[in-house]
Parts: C-alpha cells; structure tokens; sequence
C-alpha cells in the first residue's frame, strides 16, 4: 500500500510538472482517476490527434467507477494556448519517435500501478495499436478505437503525404470540439506513418489482445484497414476482437463522447468493458452469438460452454450486437 501511494503521488507530480511548464487552453490537462488503493488493471487513454484527454472522461470515468485507476495523459505538442492560425500553427510533433517514447514511458508508469489496458482514438489509437505491437507482453488488453491507419479517401492520403498545407477542423453546429482547431498536414503524417508500421508490423507479429472498433457513418479513417488489421491480429492473437457500428446509428469519427456526436457514448463504453472484463476467444465469441441465434439464452450458452466465470456482466450486450 505504501509503495502503491509512493507510485501514485510520482504520476501526479510528473503530470503537474509538465502542466506547469507550459500554458495550457482551458481543460487541456491531463487527467488521472487514482483509487486510494491499488487496482488490479489500470486504463491508459491517448487522446486523438489535436483533441484533449477530455475526449476520454466518459469513458474514464466509467473504468474508475468499475475499480480501475485511469491515466490519460496529454499528448505531446498539444493543448498549448496560443493564436494558433496558419501563419503560427500549433506545435504538433512532426516525428512519429516523440509520441513512441511519451506512449512508452507512460506504459512504464501505469505498470507500476498494475496490469495495463492502453487504448486509444484516431492517433492516439494507433499509438495505442503501436504499442500493443511494441510491448505484447507488457499489455493486458488495447482497446483501438478508429485508428487512423489510412484515410477513407485514398487522394486524402496523397494530399497528406505531399502538401504542407494548413487544414482546419469543421465542427457541426451544437457539437464539442476539443483543442485545437487546425494543424499542418506534416503533423498528420506521423500518424499516417506509424499506422502503415502498425499494418506492416501485425502481418507476422503478435500483438498484445486489442478489440478493434469502428464505425460504418466515420468519414475521416478507413474501415477497410481496420477489418485487415484485425484479420491479421487474430491469427496470432485469438483473444482479439472487432465490431463496427452499422450506419444507421450514424456514430461519427470522434466517437468518445455524447457532446462531440455520438449517442451512443454509453454503448461504446459498454462493449468496451465487456472486453476488458471477458476472457474469450473471437471464435468464443461468435460461437455464443451461433447458438443464441438458434434460440438459446445467453444463460443457457454460457452454462453450456462452462463460460461463466470467463465472462463479463455486460456481455450479452456485445453478443447481442455481434448477432446482428
């Protein structure tokens, strides 16, 4: 307990630390949900690219109140005040090292807090994914939410890799936009890159279990990477998952948060514990969506299989939505 308190209390005054030395936009911290005790899984969240680690308290808090500590840093280069515009572009990293080193030395300090959970959206999903590829045996789950691998639009990804242009963020009316508003195309490459490593790298290597979760309505990344990444994590990695939103729920790439689009915020969330919290196979998985399908209760599949303590109390709702 007293090592726990000495662990925790250096997060926090790390974290303080870096907060200080420069001047942050409003609600651009990081942010830790610490237990006073030590927690058998700790939840470390990268934010998206230009976003703010206020893209994942929602969720964050929903892990914290489950009994997991909660990390989510800020990213590096992002959520410094400034007049941020084209002429003064806010100072986004443009070497993919920078955010490889920051993802690894905060998997570094959630270890020392328990079993790891990383996780992330859109940029910070693939470092996330980089890291379960990095460290398999260091990371308990990855939770990969939209990792952008590609861009659903192949020329997109021809403008990123060859034009050094300025390009600002357009916010639908009545929703959340966190930080900043607009970025250089170079500082969108890093992550361009790193997601063609993660690919690359997931043809022959094992990966930490990652659950895999896209949308059919997100416009910005690419579907088809995330079904290829997830066909070639499973082969090496059975306990990996992947589910895609149907587009009638009209789930938009930022996909974390009711206030930036997504009414379905609580779902996501709630498969995202199901995940964390079952220790199943995918072929686990369909085989107890095959026979609820012929009729049979979840009850009944799980008692069948000898399933139950492997299981967790929301999963019905993710078979549920596999079924379908």
């Amino acid at each position: 307990m007293s090592n726990y308190s000495t662990l925790a209390a250096a997060i926090v005054r790390h974290t303080r630390a870096r907060k200080d030395a420069i001047v942050l936009m409003d609600d651009c911290h990081s942010r830790l949900f610490l237990k006073p005790r030590p927690s058998a899984k700790v939840c470390l969240f990268f934010h998206g690219f230009t976003a703010t680690p206020e893209q994942f308290v929602p969720i964050g808090e929903a892990f914290f109140k489950a009994g997991y500590n909660v990390l989510i840093p800020l990213l590096p280069g992002h959520g410094q005040a400034g007049n941020w515009n084209a002429d003064n572009p806010p100072p986004l990293p443009e070497n993919q090292e920078i955010y490889q080193q920051f993802g690894l030395q905060w998997l570094e300090k959630a270890q020392s807090l328990g079993k790891v959970v990383v996780g992330g959206l859109s940029g910070g999903s693939t470092l996330a994914a980089w890291l379960a590829l990095e460290c398999p045996d260091q990371i308990d789950k990855a939770l990969v939410f939209a990792p952008y691998l590609s861009s659903s639009n192949k020329l997109v990804d021809l403008f990123v890799q060859i034009l050094n242009i300025y390009f600002e963020w357009r916010t639908e009316p009545g929703k959340a936009h966190f930080g900043y508003d607009g970025f250089l195309m170079p500082a969108l490459e890093v992550f361009l890159d790193m997601g063609r490593d993660v690919l690359k790298r997931a043809e022959k290597g094992v990966a930490a279990p990652m659950f895999i979760v896209s949308s059919e309505s997100d416009r910005a990344v690419g579907n088809k990477e995330h079904q290829a990444l997830f066909e070639m994590v499973v082969k090496h990695q059975p306990k990996s998952w992947y589910y895609r939103f149907q587009r009638f729920l009209n789930i938009p790439h930022n996909m974390m948060t009711l206030a930036e689009g997504n009414n379905y915020q609580n779902l996501l969330i709630t498969i995202a514990k199901a995940y964390v919290e079952s220790d199943l196979t995918w072929g686990e998985v369909k085989e107890i969506g095959d026979r609820m399908a012929q009729g049979k209760t979840f009850n009944t599949v799980i008692s069948e299989l000898n399933l139950a303590e492997r299981v967790s109390p929301d999963m019905l709702t993710m078979i549920t939505l596999v079924d379908k």
